[in-house]
């Protein structure tokens, strides 16, 4: 195998920084939210606000209508997918991306859906709730309720989280509007019912390498763990030794002597580049799910962010790393939390930040 291994070690500013300027943390660009969707690779939305705020932290005078109206016209949709968590994704992608992600989800059913059933099988029980499903639109409740029909002496809740993980199920709006609040009644509706039908565009181990793309271009230079992590998938190595062999990819040698992988031909940003402070949305992958957080955070502050109810708190960076956490208070209020001392400075810019965050919830 050749080795197109770089012989310059990046540092840890280097890796902190490329991160930040590849998630647009470094300057907001005037580009269509879309667009930065699909360069984040999806954004996380189980807070079904967590991606008008993440939007707001990349994009220069974001206005959240532009969210709504992908929403409403179904080019994006909030679905479960990686990690059997919710994203909202480019629909286009969130078809095959799904596909990668079954593994991990049909675990949730196995692990937490199973053992809380008496005699029901998961397989009959999706069949049923896809017949439920065809042709409508139904809430959390309405469908367990329907499913009980079936199987009176089963949970509900379990019948229905069933069927969340066992079919591709799109979470549609009202719920994630900014317009109605963010909230609302959580309701269903079959992927193809709301999308279309079609196909996966990528499937096999050209869907796994294009995965690995999409990451390096967003989140790079990363590691192996770092990528699988993220995915919630195992045995990446060998398609990224292979990029690797192919010229397709390019290898580092990290700050503590880790081995990082990049797409070929994309830029290192230089360590001392200015990283004005930023609140990042609760769950954001550039920190929430991240094998590689020592590039943005330090262990002892981010478990600060770490809550009982598993609930993210938003993320205060100030010079391109974690400082401290923040939280929507009465609706319309930001209050921020600091973990570790920040100066006067750095002090104003989040303000700053806050004040723009305050005037949106506001609008």
């Amino acid at each position: 195998m050749v080795e197109t291994f770089a012989p310059e070690q990046i540092s840890l500013g280097q890796w902190n920084r490329t991160l930040l300027h590849r998630q647009h943390l470094l300057t907001r660009i005037d580009d269509d939210a879309i667009e930065v969707i699909d360069r984040c690779v999806g954004l996380q939305s189980q807070d079904p606000r967590a991606a008008h705020y993440g939007l707001a932290s990349r994009i220069v005078d974001y206005d959240p209508a532009d969210l709504d109206e992908l929403l409403t016209s179904r080019e994006v949709v909030r679905m479960v997918s990686l990690r059997s968590t919710v994203f909202l994704t480019d629909a286009q992608d969130a078809r095959w991306i799904r596909e990668l992600a079954q593994p991990r989800v049909s675990t949730e059913i196995a692990k937490a859906h199973v053992p809380r059933l008496t005699a029901a099988d998961p397989t009959d029980i999706a069949e049923q709730a896809r017949e439920e499903l065809a042709g409508q639109e139904l809430s959390v409740r309405e469908l367990g309720v329907r499913l009980q029909r079936r199987w009176p002496d089963e949970p509900a809740s379990t019948l229905s989280g069933v069927a969340r993980c066992a079919l591709k199920l799109v979470q549609i709006p009202p719920r994630g509007l900014w317009a109605s609040g963010g909230g609302g009644t959580l309701r269903y509706s079959l992927f193809d019912d709301w999308v279309g039908p079609g196909e996966p565009a990528l499937t096999g181990d050209e869907a796994i390498r294009d995965l690995i793309r999409l990451y390096l271009r967003g989140f790079g230079p990363a590691t192996v763990k770092g990528v699988q992590t993220w995915a919630a998938m195992t045995g990446l190595k060998p398609h990224m030794e292979a990029m690797l062999a192919d010229w397709e990819l390019i290898a580092y040698v990290g700050p503590n002597g880790e081995k990082l992988y990049d797409l070929d031909g994309l830029d290192i940003a230089d360590a001392d580049q200015p990283a004005p402070a930023r609140l990042v949305a609760p769950f954001d992958n550039v920190i929430a799910v991240q094998a590689d957080r020592a590039r943005i955070a330090d262990p002892e502050l981010y478990r600060k962010t770490i809550t009982p109810n598993g609930r993210s708190p938003g993320f205060v960076l100030v010079d391109g790393r974690l400082a401290g956490s923040w939280t929507v208070v009465d609706g319309t209020d930001v209050r921020v939390e600091y973990f570790t001392e920040v100066m006067p400075a750095a002090r104003r810019e989040v303000d700053t930040e806050v004040d723009l965050l305050e005037a949106l919830l506001n609008s």
